[in-house]
């Protein structure tokens, strides 16, 4: 399928929404719950009146899609690495890409939000300590798993929100958006 062909009203409203998102996590650390919560709501309501026209998702694939983003993040949001404005984030797009490529965009995410990581941390001096941090819980793990005992990577400490993690979301839901017309 020709990308010109690919761009519909949804994609384009996704990649404004994902940048406004990213604009307002990288100025002021948050995304607004507005700015979710109406993108949420705009693409289910989009995807039902398009799909007479067979433009768009129907409503129970663009909420499966919205229900799949927030719970494929919901754990590392209980594990305070991410905050709930990614979550809520990644179950926007899902409301956009519904379940089938909201899988794919949150594996690319989490990627694009691991190279992010180590890319801010190789700008501020600490890539060798954040590194080595991952390299003893690792070793830690498999120590404890060779002992006979639980085989679990140790609770990380609380997210220090230095992180705009929705560069992470639009860059994985672009590239699974690229992938899927390819």
């Amino acid at each position: 399928m020709s990308l010109l062909f690919a761009i519909s009203v949804p994609t384009l409203l996704l990649g404004i929404l994902l940048a406004c998102a990213v604009w307002h996590d990288v100025r002021e650390r948050r995304i607004p719950n507005a700015l979710v919560a109406g993108g949420a709501v705009a693409a289910v309501l989009l995807h039902v009146l398009l799909t007479p026209a067979g433009g768009g998702l129907g409503a129970l694939n663009a909420l499966a899609g919205m229900a799949l983003g927030l719970g494929l993040l919901l754990p590392m949001y209980m594990l305070r690495t991410l905050g709930a404005g990614d979550v809520k984030l990644m179950a926007m797009v899902g409301a956009f890409i519904g379940p089938q490529q909201v899988l794919s965009a949150t594996l690319l995410t989490l990627l694009a939000g691991g190279v992010l990581a180590l890319l801010v941390a190789a700008c501020t001096g600490v890539l060798r300590q954040v590194l080595g941090n991952g390299y003893r819980m690792l070793l830690h793990s498999m120590a404890r798993g060779l002992g006979g005992g639980d085989v679990r990577l140790d609770a990380l400490p609380a997210a220090s929100g230095k992180l705009p993690y929705a560069l992470a979301i639009a860059a994985g839901t672009l590239l699974s958006f690229f992938w899927s017309v390819a």
